[in-house]
């Protein structure tokens, strides 16, 4: 039975990781993407129980869960410190050109907006972006942070898609956009640091693949690349951040990266996994932060939970235009171009669903 259970084991093993490299929406098989690390212990567990078996089937369970754990690893590699760094780290003064964004994705139906609220005023971001807050968490934390923070944009919502972003620099040029479908906001704003130097911003939060959600990937993979094209085609420096409901290795948040140019601050330094903050087992980097090459990154950490099923990210980047030629921009290829604009181009032919 033991080794029936092993083979079995690795079999499933391996097709999540097979499953996961097929180029399809179904909710399913993108669910795939996440779990690589997970995948990657399982794997080496297998490894380490298959000398314990004297099954004929010990050669086959036996490659099987190498294959699944070399892959996993590859994935995985990137975003340790392993890896080089794909965002290079800021030298120290310049501080007029640097700027700190806090992103939490609060959770509707949690009301505990005091430690939130603590873990703002004790790292003084210049901008917070809060991420399923509806009219409740507007009214909690307009009153506070109104006055150190008075460039906001508010957009409550009851649907889990609400977002509310507070500045302490100036915002310009201010837009609330509806990507691919008309109930998920996303804000695209400028924003003037204090050497006076203007950054493009998009904060966004696309509907996860989900059975409760959307039974296909298709809405988060075109808004994300739809916001990669845009940033290609002005080529500005620019940061995206929020909850991509994406992990930061999966297929489309890599396109996103070779479509946009942008950079990931996790390569090279840790996964910083944000979600989910109540299971320490099954967590996985869904929050971003995101930048062109114009950037150099002074630091990155991950905060206190605070009720969510998220925990706050914590980023501070520098506006250093001199170091580009230190960044390696990853670049998609003629057919990475054309699966992006197919993606759109789909998204935006089909009936919204849900």
């Amino acid at each position: 039975m033991f080794e029936v259970v092993l083979t079995g084991v690795a079999a499933v093993l391996l097709t999540a990781t097979v499953l996961a490299r097929l180029p399809f929406f179904d909710w399913w098989i993108r669910a795939c993407d996440f779990p690589r690390v997970q995948l990657a212990i399982a794997a080496a567990a297998v490894l380490a129980l298959c000398p314990f078996s004297e099954s004929p089937w010990q050669g086959p369970t036996f490659v099987m869960a190498l294959v699944t754990l070399i892959w996993q690893v590859w994935r995985i590699a990137p975003y340790t410190p392993l890896w080089p760094k794909q965002v290079q780290t800021a030298h120290q003064g310049n501080e007029k050109y640097c700027f700190t964004i806090l992103v939490a994705n609060v959770l509707t139906p949690n009301r505990n907006s005091d430690d939130l609220i603590e873990q703002i005023e004790h790292w003084q971001p210049d901008l917070v972006l809060t991420l399923e807050s509806d009219r409740w968490w507007q009214d909690k934390l307009d009153p506070v942070l109104s006055e150190r923070w008075p460039h906001a944009v508010r957009i409550p919502m009851d649907n889990l898609y609400g977002m509310h972003l507070y500045s302490r620099l100036e915002l310009v040029d201010t837009e609330v956009e509806w990507l691919v479908q008309d109930d998920i906001p996303s804000i695209h704003t400028w924003l003037r640091l204090e050497s006076g130097n203007l950054v493009k911003l998009y904060a966004v939060h696309p509907r996860p693949p989900a059975p409760s959600e959307s039974e296909e990937s298709l809405w988060r993979d075109a808004e994300l690349l739809l916001v990669g094209k845009r940033i290609h085609e002005r080529d500005e420096p620019s940061v995206v951040f929020g909850d991509l409901n994406d992990v930061a290795w999966s297929r489309t948040t890599r396109l996103f990266c070779r479509v946009s140019g942008m950079l990931d601050p996790r390569r090279g330094r840790a996964m910083f996994s944000s979600f989910h903050a109540k299971y320490w087992f099954l967590r996985w980097p869904l929050d971003h932060v995101f930048s062109s090459e114009h950037f150099t990154l002074k630091s990155m950490r991950r905060l206190k939970q605070f009720g969510s099923d998220h925990f706050p990210i914590l980023v501070t980047f520098c506006y250093r235009p001199s170091r580009s030629d230190e960044h390696e921009n990853p670049e998609a290829d003629t057919e990475e171009w054309k699966d992006a604009r197919d993606t759109i181009r789909e998204a935006h032919s089909r009936d919204q669903e849900t």
